[in-house]
């Protein structure tokens, strides 16, 4: 394992991308990569979904991922989102992180298209060879439609740059099917907050949180205590975050996040269409998640 690898661990935030009058907000999204960082956040994932990619420019894009690497300055990785259903776009995007001093990206399984996992398999060996930086997998079969299987992972784990995968699956046993085909030395991180505990459990290092960009000092918490094998403390931890883990994922990601931060003081609520405000139900929800959490008085 890698330098770079070993510390592809802990809790690292999928940064949510902040918007002013429908342009990237660039100096509150500095300020908000310091926050995560003073707040014990282990990593930064910007330009993924919650990162609204899908509604960004290239230029945006790569803006993005640029502002955060020079913010984070090397005091913790930085992986960014390089995927899109285009193998060619991925490709770019890849490359552009790697120029940009990326110490990984994460590349999505081609959502919409639907490609078999022969294809799956195509366009990440693709990403794989333009670039010379860790890959991690990021299998989402909600979002993307498209489920990779443990066996075309295991065929991607022998290329030189693939090390992990961001499990969204939500099924636990994955954790310990990949382990067994893969070995220790693949890097697993969760993709869903509510279960992290669980797949630290059976082998997991971590997650790629979204509930970290609400909460980064509690979830940074939660990983070290479980990774310590200290189940009883993060137990105590995930008791008080758990209203956040459901009342985030309410309303499409990352909707009642960015209400959550302006509530917090830390940007704006702005989204891009098609993602509008959420409801006033889903605002009540996250008010009494924060405040659960003891993130907000009253």
């Amino acid at each position: 394992m890698t330098e770079t690898t070993a510390r592809l661990r802990g809790s690292m935030t999928a940064l949510v991308t902040p918007f002013r009058d429908g342009a990237f907000d660039e100096q509150a999204f500095r300020k908000f990569v310091r926050w995560q960082i003073e707040q014990g956040s282990h990593g930064l994932v910007p330009t993924g979904t919650t990162g609204e990619s899908p509604t960004l420019t290239h230029a945006e894009h790569d803006r993005v991922v640029e502002a955060c690497i020079d913010e984070a300055g090397g005091r913790v990785p930085v992986v960014a989102g390089a995927g899109s259903n285009s193998t060619a776009e991925a490709v770019e995007r890849a490359q552009h992180a790697e120029r940009a001093g990326a110490d990984a990206v994460l590349v999505v399984t081609p959502y919409y298209n639907k490609p078999t996992q022969g294809g799956l398999y195509a366009h990440f060996k693709a990403v794989n060879d333009a670039v010379g930086i860790p890959i991690i997998i990021y299998n989402i079969p909600p979002r993307s439609v498209v489920d990779m299987s443990v066996e075309t992972m295991a065929r991607l784990f022998e290329l030189k740059n693939i090390v992990g995968v961001k499990d969204a699956t939500a099924k636990i046993d994955r954790v310990s099917q990949q382990r067994l085909a893969m070995g220790e030395s693949f890097v697993q991180l969760s993709g869903e907050d509510a279960t992290a505990i669980g797949f630290n459990a059976q082998g997991g290092r971590g997650c790629i949180s979204v509930v970290a960009n609400v909460a980064p000092r509690l979830c940074a918490d939660l990983q070290e205590a479980s990774l310590a094998g200290d189940y009883a403390k993060a137990l105590t931890i995930q008791d008080r975050l758990f209203p956040l883990q459901v009342g985030l994922f309410a309303e499409a990601n990352p909707g009642p996040v960015k209400y959550a931060l302006s509530r917090l003081g830390h940007m704006g609520e702005e989204l891009r269409l098609p993602l509008v405000g959420i409801s006033d139900e889903t605002r009540r929800i996250v008010d009494g998640a924060l405040r659960h959490a003891g993130l907000l008085e009253g």
